[in-house]
């Protein structure tokens, strides 16, 4: 999986390690790149009883980087169709 985030572009490294999404109990969808802004995000729902007012910059956050990396793979794919002059990979 990390060689094709690698060959992809989507491999920052600034995420959180594979133990600490362990230890977190993330689920495995969510362990991307992300995830580092997750975990405190679970944490303080968690501790504010899912009020959703309570953790409104946790989530903010974590759904800004969800956006981008949204972004950077529409890009790379638009490239990676520009390359193939415009043809569908499906």
């Amino acid at each position: 999986m990390e060689a094709i985030k690698e060959a992809v572009g989507l491999n920052e490294g600034a995420g959180a390690s594979r133990q600490a999404m362990a230890d977190a109990r993330l689920p495995l969808a969510y362990r991307d790149s992300c995830a580092h802004l997750l975990i405190p995000l679970n944490k303080c729902r968690y501790n504010e009883y899912y009020l959703p007012w309570k953790c409104e910059n946790e989530r903010h956050s974590y759904e800004k980087c969800q956006y981008e990396e949204f972004k950077k793979r529409v890009a790379k794919m638009d490239e990676i169709r520009a390359s193939k002059g415009g043809a569908r990979s499906n």
